[in-house]
């Protein structure tokens, strides 16, 4: 019996950090060594960060990765470690896989698919390997094999596939497979996703029992780059058993996990398997040969634990608080901003952009505790000797017109308090009053409700943008919009009003999960913090703008359609593709209560929407990518911004609706 203690490591790296990136390398590699693993596979690109953008193709970034490489390889003696780096050869650069050992570099694994749908633009700087050969590569002086290659140390022979390689059709797998791999790692940069870690799981635990190998899989942690999270997942398989999940969405910046692999076990059962055809040929140029002694030991307990949160029936829920709390927790340190600042307007948006802040700090503080939270803050003066750290971090504005009511302002202040954030009130209405008198002794008329509706609702909104920039500036602080995803879709928000804001947290999100988890917060929320049921104040309103007059009786969805209908128009329109007609009869299916006169009319009124308002998408501040129906143009979906507004598609609709109101 050959048993080898593993380690996949989740790390919280970013780009171009090279003092922070290679010490979180040698944590990992120090805290793996003393828990006993011999083998360590690292995330993809870890040694850059994944986010480096153009600044890959610089001639210096190159060579800063190769000068880190070998800072690493004093740590290796006796243990085998896997690290990601960018590789330029042959005029091109390569995204790779670097495996060290005993102080030396064994050898490179190119990536051999690339990411380039979505949030991933790597073919804009890398090139996928598809030669069947091996070359080499010369570094410093030294010549290094660089392909795909089988590693044999000490008679365990060990294999890649490098993140998007194991998601395509033709993958490294089958051929590592044949070549009787004992081993395959998997660093990779696995971006957070609403339900993504089934589905790893699955892909992992098929790996490892369709190729009769052990499979390790680590991954990427944090808030590397600005828009995309990482869930710091990490899994070790054998022949179809899960062996170890590491935890997710942790606030630390070296999360390991370890498990004890029977090398002997995993060839048997590999041998058992009918679709095993080995590569008879005997050893080729794409085997590296290292001698190595893995030390003998003992037989451990199989602790495979994932956290409670992660079997919840709300792990959507759960995802989304501890998702987002770790974005802006990175993004406040990597930015070195000094806290935050929302305009809190008492309705649901804003409130959750709050909520999300104190989740921040309370899931923080009670995975790191105190001391270890506030050290990785220490770029904010004084923070240590706060004595309520909530108010310290977190300043919340309500700025009240004419049209604010005493609902709003009693569940801003009650929220502001419940939470612990600093609360201030500006009244903006003689403002928006001097603005109007302003335009309309310009103008020589008087602006009315009648007439200048849109124009009196947004100057309202826009008011309130310099005073909370301004209060932003004076604390050092990042403003946080906060518009979501259903008002991107529809335009339904105030360019330099609601929309300002150096970092947009829940543009990624659409109203109607919004409101559900507002819910949940109130009755429920993760464990570690609990719940908070002054959020009764938010959830118990009609959303509304409080723009217009209140006799209006201003509600959203008067202003544009039911939430619900409206998530379910975009999700088919933007992410489905459906054209106007097969639309409206896919929402006549799904919505039978609504007559086809309006529901035709809301299909018709969104296209209309989504078509002029493409320019605001594009002005949106960043946003965090949470699943696949992001609108951000920058990383997701791309849309002209002058087009030619669906003219025809929906004249052919209201003709298919004459139509059909004649059968």
């Amino acid at each position: 019996m050959q048993l080898v203690q593993v380690a996949a490591v989740a790390l919280n790296q970013t780009p171009l950090d090279w003092a922070g990136n290679v010490k979180n390398i040698k944590t990992a590699i120090s805290t793996a060594r003393d828990q006993g693993a011999s083998l360590i596979s690292l995330p993809e690109l870890c040694i850059t960060g994944y986010g480096c953008e153009d600044a890959f193709f610089s001639p210096d970034v190159q060579q800063r990765a190769l000068h880190a490489l070998q800072e690493l390889l004093p740590l290796t003696e006796g243990i085998v470690v896997s690290v990601g780096l960018p590789l330029f050869y042959g005029g091109a650069l390569y995204n790779c896989a670097c495996l060290i050992s005993n102080q030396r570099i064994l050898g490179f694994v190119a990536k051999n698919h690339l990411a380039g749908d979505g949030i991933h633009y790597e073919p804009r700087w890398f090139k996928a390997w598809n030669s069947p050969h091996v070359s080499q590569v010369e570094i410093d002086g030294q010549s290094y094999p660089l392909g795909n290659m089988v590693f044999d140390c000490g008679g365990i022979r060990i294999g890649f596939e490098i993140c998007e390689d194991a998601w395509a059709a033709r993958r490294p797998g089958r051929d590592l497979s044949q070549a009787a791999v004992d081993l395959i790692l998997n660093p990779s940069a696995s971006h957070f996703a609403f339900g993504k870690q089934d589905i790893r799981r699955r892909l992992v635990l098929e790996s490892s029992r369709a190729y009769g190998v052990s499979y390790i899989y680590s991954n990427l942690l944090g808030n590397e780059a600005g828009r995309i999270i990482y869930d710091g997942a990490t899994l070790i398989a054998s022949n179809g058993t899960l062996l170890a999940e590491g935890p997710r969405l942790s606030f630390k910046a070296v999360v390991l996990t370890t498990a004890v692999i029977d090398i002997d076990l995993t060839r048997m059962n590999r041998a058992r398997l009918m679709s095993f055809q080995p590569d008879q040929l005997g050893d080729t140029e794409n085997r590296v040969v290292m001698p190595f002694q893995f030390p003998k030991i003992e037989p451990q307990p199989k602790l495979k634990t994932t956290a409670a949160w992660e079997a919840s029936q709300n792990v959507k829920s759960e995802e989304f608080a501890r998702a987002v709390a770790l974005g802006l927790f990175d993004y406040l340190r990597k930015s070195r901003s000094q806290g935050f600042v929302v305009s809190l307007s008492g309705g649901a948006d804003s409130s959750a952009v709050a909520t999300l802040v104190w989740l921040l700090v309370k899931l923080g503080v009670a995975e790191l505790g105190l001391h270890s939270f506030l050290s990785k803050l220490s770029h904010i003066p004084d923070l240590a000797q706060a004595v309520d750290l909530p108010a310290r971090l977190l300043t919340c504005v309500y700025q009240a017109t004419r049209n604010s009511s005493d609902t709003t302002e009693q569940a801003a202040a009650k929220l502001a308090e419940a939470i612990g954030a600093d609360y201030l009130k500006l009244d903006v209405d003689a403002i928006v009053l001097n603005y109007v008198e302003l335009v309309s002794d310009s103008l020589g008329r008087e602006l009315n409700w009648n007439t200048d509706d849109i124009a009196l609702q947004n100057i309202q909104a826009r008011v309130r943008a310099p005073g909370v920039w301004m209060i932003a500036n004076l604390r050092n602080a990042l403003l946080l919009a906060t518009s979501n995803r259903s008002e991107a879709a529809v335009g339904y928000t105030t360019m330099d009003g609601d929309t300002c804001g150096g970092l947009s947290p829940i543009s990624g999100i659409d109203k109607a999960f919004l409101r559900q988890w507002l819910l949940w917060m109130e009755k429920s929320g993760p464990v570690e913090t609990g719940n908070l049921p002054i959020l009764k104040l938010v959830n118990q309103q009609v959303p509304t703008a409080e723009l217009r007059p209140e006799a209006s009786h201003q509600t959203d969805e008067t202003d544009l359609m039911p939430y619900e209908l409206l998530d379910w128009i975009e999700r088919a329109a933007i992410r489905d593709k459906q054209g106007p007609v097969d639309l409206y009869r896919l929402a006549r299916a799904q919505f039978p209560d609504y007559q086809p006169a309006q529901l035709s009319a809301w299909v018709i009124r969104f296209f209309q929407l989504w078509s002029r308002n493409q320019w605001k998408r594009e002005r949106y501040a960043p946003s965090f990518h949470l699943d696949d129906e992001n609108l951000d143009p920058k990383t997701w979906c791309r849309f002209p911004i002058l087009s030619g507004s669906y003219q025809r598609e929906l004249e052919e609709l209201r003709v298919f609706i004459d139509e059909e109101s004649l059968n």
